[in-house]
């Protein structure tokens, strides 16, 4: 009798697994993307610990300005400057926090020949020329408007209108090219998984129409936002709450966003080590990169670049080096 008795417990148990299994296989269609596209090649790297031209103490930031690589070199206290082949052509900036100093300089933006520089350390945002000069401060440190407690990002819209990740202040500012507050999204010193809130916003950028994309760092996702303030969609992870992981369109710290020549959205995801490209609408095409000190692997992707013929620019943190990658071929 014992041996009928055990019979149905075991179908029952079966039964849960077999629906484990398919809730599992459902899951994953549901949220881990396919990969569309072929990942990316690497193409060579530069770089290593040091003070000297074309080394680094924690590589930070980088944006691509024609041919030349602007690259924020954190802990020196500079902006270091290079070819797309990665030779070194200048330099300025040295730690300090009067104008032309830097503290700490987080993700770099050009824009109409001017480079924004976000200081984590001095809670300003500073605008040189691509020559190095020193031409205007904005903001400082504070909760109010137009204040910031370690900026990490800035997109500047077509009539000049600056976009701000406030990494401590949980929130992304809109201001006039003045510095003067137009609005924010998030709030104020709260974390939140809510839809239009932040969990420590590290980066922006911005569209063709003017949306607002937000990398919301912690928050593992990136939200998306309309001109007028209003939240259009999100991504990243089960329903973008969240939840960190390394599949296909998943993120584990997102750190850095930035458009490529052809309208498509890259993304340093930095604890999963590795680069993601996506639709505009979210829509996940392919990945390159690995932990690790060897080719083609990071120590934590902090920060991307997209220069005009699609070679991909990524500062290689804690191997302090920068990488370059192109398109593979179809």
């Amino acid at each position: 009798m014992a041996v009928f008795a055990v019979r149905p417990i075991l179908k029952v148990i079966g039964g849960i697994l077999i629906a484990m299994v398919i809730l599992a296989v459902m899951g994953w269609i549901a949220f881990v993307p396919p990969t569309r596209e072929p990942s990316y090649e690497f193409v060579k790297a530069w770089g290593g610990k040091g003070s000297e031209p074309g080394q680094f103490s924690d590589p930070t930031g980088i944006a691509v300005a024609g041919n030349e690589v602007f690259v924020a070199d954190s802990r020196n206290g500079r902006i270091q400057v290079f070819d797309l082949d990665g030779n070194f052509k200048r330099q300025f900036g040295k730690p300090g926090d009067q104008a032309g100093e830097l503290g700490r300089p987080m993700n770099l933006t050009i824009n109409d020949g001017e480079l924004y520089v976000p200081e984590y350390f001095n809670d300003r945002i500073q605008v040189f020329g691509l020559d190095g000069t020193p031409r205007r401060i904005i903001g400082g440190p504070g909760s109010g408007p137009g204040e910031f407690n370690a900026p990490g990002g800035v997109a500047v819209a077509n009539n000049g209108e600056l976009y701000i990740a406030d990494f401590h202040g949980q929130r992304v500012q809109a201001l006039n090219p003045d510095g003067a507050f137009i609005r924010q999204w998030g709030t104020t010193g709260l974390t939140s998984h809510a839809v239009g809130s932040f969990y420590y916003p590290t980066d922006v950028a911005l569209d063709e129409t003017c949306n607002l994309y937000v990398a919301d760092g912690y928050g593992n996702r990136i939200q998306v936002f309309a001109a007028d303030g209003a939240f259009l969609r999100k991504w990243g992870g089960p329903l973008a709450r969240g939840i960190y992981g390394p599949f296909n369109g998943w993120f584990t710290t997102v750190t850095s966003i930035v458009f490529g020549p052809q309208g498509n959205l890259f993304a340093a995801d930095f604890y999963n080590h590795r680069v993601q490209k996506f639709s505009p609408d979210g829509a996940f095409f392919t990945s390159f990169g690995s932990q690790g000190a060897g080719t083609g692997q990071f120590e934590h992707a902090l920060a991307v670049a997209v220069a005009e013929d699609g070679a991909v620019f990524v500062t290689d943190l804690g191997n302090n080096r920068i990488q370059k990658w192109r398109p593979s071929e179809p």
